[in-house]
């Protein structure tokens, strides 16, 4: 049995993966999370008290990191601001949790020799043409485009630089967008999926042709796991379950799951910056650690999502007037 600190674990990943280990490990998890707007006690509920421990605390409290890194195997830092329209209307606490949560994460692992591994995003390489049949490689440059996705990317870089100049035993993965239980009604899979159960017409950035490369979160939970397990030092994987689908693809097929019209949403003025295209080249992943998706048909996971959000309005109802508040107050 290992111990394992999960930062960010009351967010949406970061609490499938909690679940995910405990429910296919004999692991201890602590979470330790800032439970800012993203962060729910709901989505731990119900887990086993003999192995599994909460602390609500920020990353970058430097004296509660030591002693929670001190005392575990392995840190999985999750923990991030990770909204891109939130960082395009305040990028401060973006800077504050992605830069210097993450550095005040990895002295306290350098200072105890503890395994590392840093979750981050595909956006840190910007975005690809429509018509491009390349996807994303460990060895794609970056090239961010909103403060979310380049404070994302100088997370990495500082991670890199302690492997390299101190020693630090951590590996980096990079996930395409993820979907599944417990996400925030901000998103834009949960937000599409709860304005129809509220009878709202779903909105669609510009002519919702930016393609997105989905992966249901059980499935970048197992890969996490294999590379927390199996990984290289230093190395750095992608994951991606070769899910791409444009906006408006989505929005029709979660419309026709739920028994509406294809056509039935409108139009709002796309968000600044929004990257047209993100692919995911998984194969180094795959050939070198062994792992394999399980939702491979992205029609089954958002069927499975949907049903979750109808079956779940407990946990998402309490986020939905505030945050449609917000996006209504930025015409969107």
């Amino acid at each position: 049995m290992q111990k394992l600190l999960v930062t960010g674990g009351a967010g949406f990943i970061g609490s499938n993966f909690v679940r995910y280990v405990l429910d296919y490990t004999n692991n201890h998890v602590t979470v330790l999370d800032k439970l800012t707007y993203a962060g729910n006690l709901a989505s731990l509920e119900g887990l086993p008290e003999g192995r599994f421990a909460f602390v609500m605390a920020d990353i970058a409290d430097a004296m509660v990191v030591d002693r929670l890194v001190a005392e575990c195997d392995v840190v999985v830092h999750y923990a991030a601001e990770s909204h891109n329209d939130n960082s395009l209307h305040d990028p401060r606490p973006f800077l504050d949790t992605n830069i210097v949560g993450t550095y005040t994460l990895i002295e306290a692992a350098r200072k105890h020799s503890k395994r590392f591994h840093h979750i981050s995003t595909d956006e840190v390489y910007g975005d690809l043409e429509l018509d491009d049949p390349a996807r994303f490689t460990e060895q794609t440059p970056y090239n961010p485009s909103s403060p979310y996705s380049s404070t994302k990317a100088g997370s990495d870089l500082l991670v890199r630089a302690w492997v390299r100049s101190f020693g630090l035993q951590a590996t980096i993965s990079n996930c395409s967008n993820n979907y599944g239980p417990y996400q925030h009604v901000e998103k834009f899979i949960p937000r599409q999926i709860t304005n129809v159960i509220d009878g709202i017409r779903p909105k669609l950035y510009g002519k919702g042709e930016n393609v997105r490369d989905w992966i249901h979160a059980n499935d970048h939970s197992s890969a996490v796991l294999t590379i927390i397990e199996k990984g290289i030092i230093g190395e750095t994987y992608l994951i991606g379950a070769d899910g791409e689908r444009n906006n408006r693809d989505v929005v029709e097929l979660i419309l026709e799951h739920m028994g509406q019209p294809r056509e039935a949403y409108d139009h709002v003025v796309d968000r600044p910056g929004h990257d047209l295209r993100y692919a995911i080249d998984s194969t180094k992943l795959r050939d070198e650690l062994g792992w394999e998706p399980q939702f491979s048909n992205f029609n089954a996971g958002i069927e499975d999502t949907i049903a979750w959000y109808r079956d779940h309005e407990n946990w998402w109802r309490p986020q939905k007037a505030q945050t449609e508040a917000k996006y209504t107050e930025q015409g969107q």
